[in-house]
């Protein structure tokens, strides 16, 4: 935050001032961690999602009266996900292509489809259709992986129903159809399982503060990590097969998720502007 900081002191400076006039805030959108980059001791106020990120804050000389620990923004679609609760109908179901009735698991590779996704499907595709054929399904949505994509459409997959999708806009239906959530280590991926109460297993992470993603997700109950597609798919199907364990997950995601968080920080903001208005 330092670089937008230092242009406004300088024009305030260039107008005669002494100091910006105009309010500056930060919405730091990292989980478990965050790259000291972030914080900067002259913002009015800075949103933060973790007590482990708060702390990261605090040493970077943000006082505690700047801090407010909402949550991650997220998408309208979440916002009061977590109160509704609700399963997909078996229409809604339909509509996405999904088979009514049937366990679900969402591998979600990212905008880009990247990660070993195609890896992930085969394996977790394989292990559903030993434990329990006919019983479950996979979707596997390839962003704008067109490679990923033609290739697991190529395939054939006896024993388990896979619909395979490229780049998604409404990810949020097809989380409120699912009961398992497979993705990389993504800040807002993670914030949105959480609001929907989605046992989540994390498959990889970047380098740097996406790391800090995962301990938040395993430290608050409600997923694994692991970057070895068998393992995963085991780790998935297992809990598939344990209602008591997927509600359990389930319940501890719905403990994480902070779906009130976009409109506090909307609220926020808009007290800061009348404030220095």
């Amino acid at each position: 935050q330092n670089l937008p900081l230092k242009v406004m002191d300088t024009l305030a400076k260039e107008k005669g001032l002494t100091g910006r006039t105009a309010p500056f805030a930060t919405v730091c959108t990292d989980l478990g961690s965050a790259h000291p980059s972030w914080f900067d001791p002259r913002v009015d106020l800075c949103f933060i999602a973790s007590e482990a990120v708060r702390k990261v804050a605090g040493r970077r000389g943000i006082s505690a009266d700047r801090l407010r620990m909402h949550g991650l923004p997220v998408r309208k679609s979440f916002w009061r996900a977590s109160e509704q609760n609700a399963q997909a109908t078996p229409s809604q179901m339909e509509q996405l292509g999904l088979l009514p009735n049937k366990k679900t698991v969402l591998v979600v590779g990212g905008g880009d489809g990247v990660g070993s996704l195609s890896k992930i499907v085969e394996q977790t595709a394989a292990q559903l259709a030993k434990d329990c054929p006919g019983d479950a399904q996979v979707v596997a949505v390839c962003g704008k992986n067109k490679a990923v994509k033609r290739q697991l459409e190529a395939k054939s997959w006896p024993g388990v129903h896979v619909e395979v999708r490229g780049f998604c806009s409404g990810i949020s239906d097809y989380m409120e159809a699912a009961d398992v959530l497979v993705t990389k280590a993504g800040p807002g991926t993670i914030a949105e399982a959480a609001i929907r109460g989605l046992p989540t297993m994390l498959s990889s992470h970047l380098p740097g503060q996406e790391a800090g993603n995962v301990p938040f997700v395993v430290g608050k109950g409600f997923g694994r990590f692991s970057t070895q597609p068998k393992v995963i798919a085991k780790t998935v199907s297992s809990w598939l097969q344990d209602d008591d364990e997927l509600a359990r997950l389930s319940a501890a995601a719905l403990s994480a998720g902070q779906p009130e968080a976009t409109r506090l920080i909307a609220k926020d903001l808009v007290k800061l502007l009348n404030t220095a208005a």
